[in-house]
């Protein structure tokens, strides 16, 4: 509200001695200090200044929101304007009072409607500051939802000081849960909150794409009466091949003292000597010894990669960090630096293409959040410069974006003009010639973004 009034704020006019046209304004727009914020102010507006009647303000109110297709707006801003004019008020001063209006058709709530907004982003921003762990636990149990996703909702936690631990086989549940953290890392003595230590975050096997909470729900309950191998947890939890791969290949059975390969390979040695159809049960295959191999240690970028695949996040590093180097040669900055340049500077960020937004009210600007290891930049793409690169716009999932620096206070976005596409790249993540490659439970891309058009 600070902000706007400035410029969005109506000036009232100088109070008559008796009740006149100032002190009806002040009645209707006084709490929101002359700006106009809810539907009902512009219908009372016209109401009390215009003399409108009740139905013509409803049909003001429901145009608001379509000034650019409603076909009788004119008449409203005629009537408008003659009717304040007609009860004693300046012409100029009516006519920016129904611009006033105009201009917030588009964002315009009810009264009602925004204050139930505001009370559940107080409530939801208290609980974020007093109980981050929280916070980031319910929102992961609550995917898919908004504007971010699992990664970018575990980045924040970690830079808040949360503790974040990955899938585990003895100790995660289908939704994420919180644990006692390893160490205390901050008090969070606050006046109606906690007390005490954050907890960790222990990510739930919700997050491992393709498994049913069915066939989890038994895993757990075989854990609970005592399994502690995959042969038992196979036979006690009635598990599918299909499912103990993909808790292989998710890198879950590190508590075991396995590793993503190791426990990929005693999953498939499961079955492989019996020589059975891969959908027999399990039960019918036990007993079935596998020898032991040593196999070579996956590189942290195949880790990295496959933790992506599997849990569209990674606890061991961010995918960028493997290309700081080649960004760096095509002159792009890290995002984090954004915040140290000057505004209308010429500059160029790489990363992943988190989110796309193209509003319809946006009069064909689109709008992208890149991700690299250091944090979110925000994209801004004009109209003619997205008609130009329609389809890497719409379609790369990691690319470096030139353009000029704009800023308004800690408010930082890159107005882009210049793309490259570097999706390919990230295919190189997973290469590695010195073991064979084996068909995964899980296809697609490294990265899938969210789109909102």
């Amino acid at each position: 509200l600070r902000r706007r009034e400035g410029k969005d704020r109506i000036e009232f006019p100088a109070p008559a001695p008796e009740h006149g046209p100032a002190d009806e304004l002040k009645q209707v727009l006084g709490k929101t200090l002359g700006v106009p914020l809810f539907q009902e102010q512009a219908m009372r507006l016209a109401i009390e200044a215009a003399k409108f009647t009740d139905a013509e303000a409803n049909g003001l109110r429901r145009a608001m929101a379509t000034f650019r297709h409603y076909g009788s707006v004119g008449v409203y801003g005629q009537k408008f304007v003659e009717g304040m004019v007609s009860r004693g008020y300046d012409v100029e001063f009516a006519q920016r009072c129904f611009k006033q209006i105009e201009g917030f058709g588009s964002y315009g709530f009810p009264e009602s409607h925004a204050i139930s907004f505001a009370l559940l982003v107080y409530a939801s921003s208290w609980i974020k500051w007093a109980y981050p762990d929280a916070f980031c636990a319910a929102l992961i149990n609550s995917q898919p939802m908004g504007f971010y996703q699992p990664a970018q909702l575990v980045r924040d936690a970690r830079e808040h000081g949360v503790e974040v631990r990955a899938p585990c086989i003895l100790a995660s549940d289908w939704d994420c849960t919180l644990e006692e953290a390893a160490e205390v890392r901050e008090e969070r003595p606050h006046p109606h909150g906690r007390t005490g230590p954050l907890k960790a975050v222990r990510l739930g096997f919700r997050q491992i794409r393709g498994l049913k909470e069915e066939e989890v729900r038994r895993l757990i309950d075989a854990r609970v009466a005592g399994a502690r191998t995959i042969p038992d947890l196979a036979r006690r939890g009635r598990l599918s091949r299909r499912t103990l791969e993909l808790l292989a290949e998710a890198d879950v059975f590190r508590s075991l003292g396995l590793s993503r390969r190791d426990a990929l390979w005693a999953v498939k040695g499961l079955v492989g000597e019996a020589k059975v159809e891969t959908d027999a049960p399990l039960l019918a295959r036990m007993g079935v010894t596998e020898a032991g191999v040593a196999l070579p240690d996956m590189a942290l970028p195949q880790h990295v990669a496959e933790d992506y695949r599997t849990l569209s996040l990674s606890l061991k590093a961010h995918p960028v960090t493997f290309f700081r180097e080649q960004l760096a040669k095509a002159g792009a900055v890290p995002c984090s630096k954004l915040t140290e340049l000057t505004n209308g500077r010429r500059v160029a960020v790489g990363g992943l293409v988190l989110i796309r937004q193209r509003p319809g009210t946006a009069k064909g600007v689109t709008f992208l959040t890149l991700e690299d290891e250091t944090g979110p930049a925000n994209i801004v793409v004009w109209k003619d410069v997205f008609e130009r690169h329609r389809k890497l716009v719409m379609t790369s999932s990691f690319i470096i974006v030139r353009g000029k620096l704009q800023r308004e206070g800690e408010v930082i976005h890159l107005v882009a003009d210049q793309f490259v596409d570097l999706s390919s790249a990230l295919s190189q993540l997973r290469e590695d010639e010195t073991t064979p490659r084996v068909r995964s439970k899980v296809d697609g891309g490294l990265i899938r973004s969210r789109d909102f058009h």
